[in-house]
């Protein structure tokens, strides 16, 4: 399968073909002598979310809101560009898919009838402990 076949995949209404996406490399920095200054093993890659194919519109408003119209991920991690490319499209269909999923919203909840009565029985325990060891002072 080549580059040119694959899809991102995001949900089932984000498909989006890789050639959407597009690259720029460089040199990656740190160490590595003459092989890291002269090899673009760094890799940079851009998807427009606005004008990208295969994306419904109710599910690209979503994604802009979350990731931005552009999404930018660089990878210099690999030795090799093939690697640090490959890297690259799995963390940009990851970010999609997480951008994708529905949060819950947290319904909040009260405490339950006996753990409040045994925080209060384990407060009154504990003051008691502390009155006994007062001094009473007779006069």
């Amino acid at each position: 399968m080549t580059e040119s076949d694959q899809i991102l995949s995001g949900g089932p209404k984000c498909q989006i073909p890789t050639s959407e996406v597009s690259w720029n490399f460089g040199p990656s920095g740190g160490p590595g002598g003459q092989h890291a200054n002269r090899s673009n093993t760094r890799v940079e890659a851009t998807l427009d979310l606005a004008s990208a194919q295969g994306i419904e519109e109710n599910v690209r408003e979503v994604l802009v809101a979350k990731l931005g119209s552009v999404m930018r991920v660089t990878v210099d991690q690999h030795r090799s560009q093939f690697r640090n490319r490959e890297s690259a499209l799995k963390r940009i269909e990851l970010q999609l898919q997480e951008a994708l999923i529905k949060e819950t919203p947290r319904r909040p909840t009260k405490p339950k009838r006996s753990s409040v009565e045994r925080r209060l029985k384990n407060k009154r325990k504990q003051s008691e402990r502390k009155a006994n060891r007062r001094q009473v002072w007779d006069d």
